[in-house]
């Protein structure tokens, strides 16, 4: 199972959120994809995702963009599963508190407020180092105009990571790894290093 978390202010209709879906669609796998639509709060965004998933979690895969990426990491601790962190929020408790106040959706135009009360459950769920490494899959692109790669980079340290110059917050190269994404969920089986080339018989 897949689970995309988008970003704050974002939705389920975000461009990378419909691009996992058509390539998921396009594998005839759309029913291993959920991709909810978060409450404002961080604690009731965590117990929404909670209830999608199996009885033994450990087999998904979170993929999270920006603050997504932030509840994918508490995610995979909680349940011991994988996340994929695409230019992931490290600290957004600091990164939001001066927002605190209304805010609007980029995709529903919707209004509401951003509170301290969320900005204090977001450091509740902070996870501080992160375990076994090999569980996450970072990406990031150094042009990223909110956040700062290198503290990504120095969080999951150990783990695999994409880092790809230029581009923005949006991660505008995301087409390009949503195969290598899909390999290290599980859903497209990694290439066969060994392959050998075939070449055509020629008569002599």
């Amino acid at each position: 199972m897949i689970v995309y978390l988008h970003g704050f202010n974002s939705s389920p209709q975000s461009l990378k959120a419909r691009l996992v879906e058509a390539r998921m669609a396009d594998l005839d796998r759309l029913d291993l994809l959920a991709c909810p639509a978060l409450p404002h709060s961080p604690k009731e965004a965590i117990a929404t995702i909670d209830v999608l998933l199996p009885p033994d979690p450990s087999g998904v895969t979170f993929i999270g963009s920006s603050l997504g990426g932030f509840y994918a990491t508490h995610l995979a601790e909680k349940h011991g599963a994988k996340a994929v962190l695409v230019n992931p929020a490290v600290k957004p408790d600091v990164l939001l508190a001066p927002l605190v106040g209304e805010q609007r959706n980029l995709h529903t135009d919707e209004r509401w407020m951003l509170t301290q009360a969320h900005i204090e459950e977001l450091a509740g769920l902070e996870v501080e180092p992160i375990t076994r490494p090999e569980r996450y899959l970072l990406l990031v692109e150094t042009g990223d105009e909110v956040l700062d790669w290198r503290q990504a980079v120095a969080k999951y340290t150990g783990a695999r990571q994409v880092i790809v110059e230029g581009g923005d917050h949006g991660f505008s190269s995301f087409t390009d790894h949503i195969d290598d994404i899909l390999r290290f969920a599980g859903v497209l089986a990694p290439p066969d290093p060994v392959a050998r080339i075939r070449r055509p018989r020629t008569r002599g």
